[in-house]
């Protein structure tokens, strides 16, 4: 059995800016990805390594972040929309769509369509995550346990859904099928 050298052991391999942008270019053959995405993964490389070009470290990620961009292989504007239409079939709210987007390093003026999209779509995911939850109208069985009401809107307000519409949605008995029709004629289901 080969024996596993600590971490601190290794010496750091060397890195250069040709082979920086062969990273870049085989991280986003293999992953969808922002361009705040792409400069962290490329600033987490350098570090990890020795840079050995005279170049600056930073200015070279930025610099393939910016080929990348002309080569249209990043698109913010396209990310979000891929990502927000994702977590919204996914019945994720307009909330935690936000804060994704946020933390992939989206701008607001590249994430404004895409946020619009899952404020439209947001009863329809709504309804989908009760659904896949079974809460509501698509329980198994009636319940008026207060607490169990309680833990299932906290559940809807984790997964980014308001407070509206979450108390519409549990406000549907099981079995009501008008009440579930109307939730769908609102959500645009069929």
């Amino acid at each position: 059995m080969a024996k596993r050298r600590a971490s601190s052991d290794r010496s750091k391999r060397p890195l250069s800016a040709a082979k920086l942008d062969e990273l870049a270019l085989a991280y986003v053959a293999r992953f969808a990805t922002s361009r705040a995405k792409l400069t962290r993964y490329l600033s987490r490389k350098v570090r990890e390594s020795e840079w050995i070009d005279e170049s600056d470290a930073m200015a070279a990620c930025e610099a393939i972040a910016d080929r990348m961009e002309r080569l249209r292989y990043l698109d913010d504007r396209q990310y979000a929309a891929m990502r927000a239409g994702a977590m919204t079939r996914r019945g994720l709210g307009v909330r935690r769509v936000k804060a994704q987007l946020y933390v992939d390093g989206i701008a607001e003026d590249d994430s404004g369509d895409a946020i619009a999209a899952a404020e439209n779509a947001a009863v329809a995911a709504a309804v989908g995550f009760a659904r896949r939850r079974r809460f509501g109208p698509f329980a198994t069985r009636n319940s008026d346990d207060p607490k169990l009401r309680e833990r299932q809107i906290a559940a809807f307000l984790r997964a980014g859904h308001s407070m509206t519409i979450a108390r519409r949605i549990l406000a549907v008995p099981p079995g009501d099928e008008s009440g579930l029709a109307a939730l769908d004629d609102e959500a645009g289901l069929d």
